[in-house]
């Protein structure tokens, strides 16, 4: 018997049993084995369906099937081959779930959304097999043709929303440089503004740090007038000994008396006498 593939062992045309895989005896002339494939099978088929908007839709739908290993001589018994029981049962069947399916959804959901109407069929195709003997799973919607007019105008929908997709990217993309050239100039600003304050600052701490200066050298200078006057009405002398210390060795030409009115002139020579 051969990987994948179920022996159906005929006595007499008569199914008895069913056999896997591998080395088996049988009687001569009495028993013969009819194989029925348990591998993965493909199934299409191609359908006239209407759309819930009663658009008229041709559609080619595929379903991959598998025959239940174990219900083998059953399916051979009811349908007597694979052929028989895809052209009786399957195709059918396939063809009445996906109308179903494809009934209801619009035209333009079975374009945008192919994979929810696949869903559907799937539901239904399920629902549909549960009584018989193979597994259903992974249907297809190969292709769906659409009247021309109706596709001519999705073309043209689907232009126009790609045209208001462009525009609205550029008015989003000249809102977002717009924004950039608001933030350059605000940052410029703001810079700008940072240099001048920094500059004004730099200006007022010079100048403080020169009102401070003047102040500490006046309050210095007044300390040392003070302490002048201090030691002067302390020590009267200590003018006579200040003009001695600066004398330079020579009488004045000039001489004050004791009235401040009086101011006369004393000849070197007179003084000399």
């Amino acid at each position: 018997m051969p990987e994948g593939h179920v022996g159906v062992v005929l006595r007499f045309s008569k199914a008895i049993h069913q056999e896997r895989p591998g080395l088996h005896t049988k009687v001569p002339l009495i028993d013969s084995v009819q194989l029925i494939e348990v591998r993965e099978r493909k199934s299409v088929e191609k359908l006239a369906a209407a759309t819930k908007n009663q658009l008229p839709a041709t559609a080619t739908v595929s379903i991959n099937w598998t025959v239940q290993e174990t219900a083998a001589m059953t399916l051979y018994q009811r349908y007597g081959s694979l052929e028989q029981f895809e052209e009786r049962i399957l195709d059918p069947k396939l063809r009445q779930a996906s109308k179903a399916a494809i009934s209801t959804f619009n035209a333009d959901e079975l374009i945008r959304n192919r994979n929810a109407a696949i869903g559907k069929i799937q539901e239904n195709i399920v629902a549909l097999m549960e009584a018989y003997p193979v597994t259903v799973h992974s249907p297809q919607i190969e292709n769906v043709d659409l009247p021309q007019q109706y596709m001519d105008a999705v073309l043209e929908k689907e232009k126009a929303r790609e045209a208001a997709a462009r525009e609205d990217y550029n008015l989003q993309r000249q809102k977002l440089e717009a924004q950039q050239k608001v933030q350059t100039a605000e940052a410029e600003r703001d810079a700008v503004k940072a240099t001048a304050d920094g500059q004004a600052y730099k200006v007022t701490v010079e100048a403080e740090a020169e009102a401070k200066a003047i102040r500490i050298r006046g309050q210095a200078e007044a300390s040392a007038v003070l302490a002048v006057q201090k030691a002067i009405s302390q020590n009267p002398l200590l003018i006579e000994y200040e003009r001695a210390k600066r004398w330079n060795g020579k009488m004045p030409s000039t001489m004050m008396g004791g009235s401040a009115n009086v101011l006369w002139s004393v000849p070197t020579s007179q003084a000399r006498n």
